[in-house]
């Protein structure tokens, strides 16, 4: 009875009636799925390098479309990238300078999301998994407290997450069962689910991924394109070890137990990923979505990212650069490996092309559409993409196997090749990241022209007027 009401509920969101939306021919439009990982590496996908896991569907979906290597997350860590995500802008627009504590922080209700866009457009949409944005606090009777803005106010007709609250998330996370148990805490459209909900019991992973599953083929018995924003958990901490076959195999001599726990969770969440596009292959709607995979920033203890330094928590490229997979059959030709820039302040305007939306006139966003680059045309000049910002309040500890990096950062101004690193405005140093990708060689005594531009337009930016919070 209650996978009936649920599948009763899907449909009617499926047909639109928790809003009121254009009328639109869904074929004429592409289908939208971003699936974003949390805290994976730049390269523990097996198509990015990955000595250790095997990542088959995602390396399938790299065959079948195009592959971007110098792709950067919005931050380096994970709430402001998910704003830059949603929003096409920097984080400090927002106020948003390093990572959400479940707390008292939440991406204003007054910022402009692809969702809301996308949703004016006519699509239906609906987010699925981590959010870490704000407004997932729960009352005693587990309904959503309205205090903070929470994915319905960001433009999400459907949404099923984790409730975001303190102590229930630290203790899950100090006793490793926030994955096992991430099922017992799942909030669908403002309400705790009860254990009688078929997804009460499962994996976050599993309950992420399989209700994807449903909410696909739902969906695409609707009258309208959909954007599906799902955003998985894996591989961030605590390390716990995924269900068979996935832990036994991934299992290796020599290897602690921490790395086979990620590892697993990787090869799980593939797995999900190959449901997802099975899903889309069996509804005959592969050819008309937009897939695109990302990671909300470097990687952590476990990740693999080759030679670059740092990693999460950490401005370098290490804690920045990401794996960007996206597929679009018939309109971005498959096999395709591209090193043109990418940033995640540019899904919202690629999205909003590529399904037709038009971008209001007053809305100023930071990134750039991506889609004339997918579709065979040159990618932006340095000159024409301009420079690019990062700010992060300082993290002093990183969230690798080693000592974080010294001196110090916490903004980054990207001319082209030229990286500059400043700590509160003030430059400490300066890479040709071209020459030098894994930022050995300090170039800021021998620039001092370059350094000096580049320290005035990053003031210019910090000094920037902001959208509060509250």
């Amino acid at each position: 009875m209650k996978r009936a009401v649920l599948f009763l509920s899907l449909a009617a969101f499926a047909l639109g009636v928790f809003g009121s939306l254009a009328e639109v021919d869904a074929a004429e439009r592409p289908n939208i799925v971003l699936l974003l990982a949390d805290d994976l590496g730049y390269g523990d996908l097996s198509c990015f390098g990955s000595p250790a896991v095997h990542t088959p569907n995602l390396d399938r979906l790299a065959d079948q479309g195009m592959k971007w290597t110098r792709f950067y997350a919005g931050s380096a860590v994970c709430s402001p990238t998910r704003a830059s995500v949603l929003t096409g802008r920097y984080p400090l627009r927002f106020g948003i300078t390093k990572h959400f504590n479940d707390v008292d922080r939440w991406l204003p209700e007054s910022s402009t999301t692809v969702a809301e866009l996308l949703k004016a457009g006519g699509y239906s949409t609906a987010h699925v998994g981590k959010w870490h944005l704000g407004g997932l606090h729960v009352d005693e009777q587990g309904k959503r407290l309205d205090t903070q803005p929470g994915p319905r106010q960001h433009g999400f007709d459907f949404y099923q997450t984790q409730i975001e609250q303190q102590p229930i998330r630290s203790r899950m996370g100090r006793e490793r069962t926030l994955f096992r148990e991430g099922g017992t805490v799942l909030l669908r459209n403002g309400k705790r689910i009860d254990q009688d909900d078929p997804y009460y019991a499962k994996h976050f992973t599993d309950a992420n991924g399989d209700f994807s599953v449903e909410l696909i083929e739902q969906l695409a018995a609707g009258e309208k394109p959909f954007f599906l924003n799902l955003w998985w958990l894996v591989p961030h901490k605590p390390y716990e070890p995924a269900p068979e076959p996935h832990w036994s195999n991934t299992a290796a001599e020599g290897i602690s137990d921490d790395q086979h726990r990620f590892r697993s969770m990787v090869q799980h969440m593939d797995a999900k990923v190959g449901q997802i596009l099975d899903k889309l292959d069996e509804l005959g709607i592969a050819d008309n979505t937009l897939v695109l995979f990302t990671s909300d920033n470097g990687a952590a203890f476990e990740g693999f990212i080759g030679d670059l330094k740092g990693g999460k928590t950490d401005l370098h490229d290490g804690g920045l650069r990401v794996p960007m997979i996206v597929r679009w059959p018939g309109v971005i030709s498959a096999g395709q490996t591209t090193e043109a820039f990418g940033h995640t302040n540019d899904l919202l305007p690629t999205f909003c092309e590529a399904a037709g939306v038009d971008l209001p006139a007053e809305l100023s966003l930071d990134g750039h559409s991506l889609l004339p680059h997918m579709q065979g045309g040159k990618p932006l000049s340095a000159k024409e993409r301009g420079t690019v910002f990062w700010q992060l309040d300082l993290y002093k500890r990183i969230q690798r196997h080693y000592p974080k990096p010294e001196p110090y950062a916490t903004e980054v101004a990207l001319r082209g090749k030229w990286k500059l690193l400043a700590l509160k405005g003030k430059p400490v140093e300066l890479f040709n990241i071209e020459a030098d990708p894994n930022e050995q060689q300090n170039l800021l005594e021998d620039y001092p022209r370059l350094v000096a531009s580049l320290t005035s337009e990053l003031n210019e930016w910090l000094n920037a007027p902001r959208s509060p919070q509250q």
